[in-house]
């Protein structure tokens, strides 16, 4: 069974950076898609971006293409997210997931992402 543990998060200034790690253990983690996801407070988890297997191709929420870069190292096991420029409105506990078919099926715990202004 897939654990799926992020971590990186903390408090920024707007116009700060942070990277966003994932470590998978269990399954094969160059086999699957893998991507990123968040949820502000009273509001729905949504997507902000996806990886392809070899890394080649990805996928960004309109609101942070040029400021955000999905990562992996297949043989680390790791996907990451460096997030440049950072607003306010990008705070939110920030998830890593795995794809299986057309669906992300499994999470980690979170790691929560403060922007102050």
């Amino acid at each position: 069974q897939v654990q799926l543990v992020e971590s990186g998060g903390g408090l920024v200034q707007a116009g700060g950076s942070l990277r966003l790690s994932c470590a998978a253990s269990g399954g094969t983690f160059s086999n699957y898609v893998m991507g990123w996801f968040r949820q502000a407070p009273g509001k729905e988890r949504e997507f902000v971006a996806d990886i392809s297997l070899s890394g080649l191709i990805t996928n960004y929420k309109d609101s942070v293409k040029g400021r955000f870069a999905i990562t992996r190292d297949n043989a680390k096991n790791t996907m990451y997210l460096q997030m440049n420029s950072l607003k306010p409105e990008d705070t939110a506990i920030y998830y890593c997931g795995r794809r299986t078919g057309n669906t992300f099926t499994s999470w980690g715990q979170g790691t929560q992402v403060t922007v102050s202004s």
